[in-house]
């Protein structure tokens, strides 16, 4: 069975979205919360239903797109439960999961290539939580 991804864009992410979907389709199973054009559109409308589904355990990941990647992770943090990371890196991807237990990784698709966000989303969902000294650190992050 394919884990369940749920995968959400603004229109300056549209483009890398529709390219990751194509590159991982033989690997997970995902939940397009769009946008589904590159029509200029509020990120908001697309990353709040997209980081209440994770949250809530519909999906066990969620990729979120934007041209920075600051604004899908300020607004996916928002939620309680949601761990978005802002990763530009592989090594970031991977650290985020294994130091932070990200459940949410932010791209920001007008700063990396094709290549690399498919190394930034392969690693980040194929590595565990380390837990450990993290994991005490990881339940503090939740609202007091």
């Amino acid at each position: 069975m394919k884990n369940r991804i749920a995968i959400s864009c603004d229109h300056a992410g549209f483009e890398l979205k529709q390219k990751l979907l194509t590159h991982f389709n033989d690997q997970y199973d995902f939940k397009d919360f769009g946008c589904f054009s590159d029509n200029s559109v509020d990120y908001p409308d697309f990353v709040h239903p997209l980081s209440m589904s994770v949250a809530n355990g519909q999906y066990e990941f969620g990729i979120v797109i934007c041209g920075s990647g600051n604004g899908v992770c300020m607004t996916a943090n928002k939620h309680q439960n949601i761990r978005a990371a802002l990763c530009w890196t592989a090594e970031l991807g991977e650290l985020s999961r294994l130091h932070n237990d990200a459940n949410v990784i932010c791209l920001p698709a007008r700063f990396i290539t094709e290549n690399t966000a498919f190394d930034i989303v392969s690693i980040f969902l194929s590595t565990a939580f380390e837990g450990g000294r993290h994991k005490n650190r990881v339940k503090k992050i939740g609202l007091m």
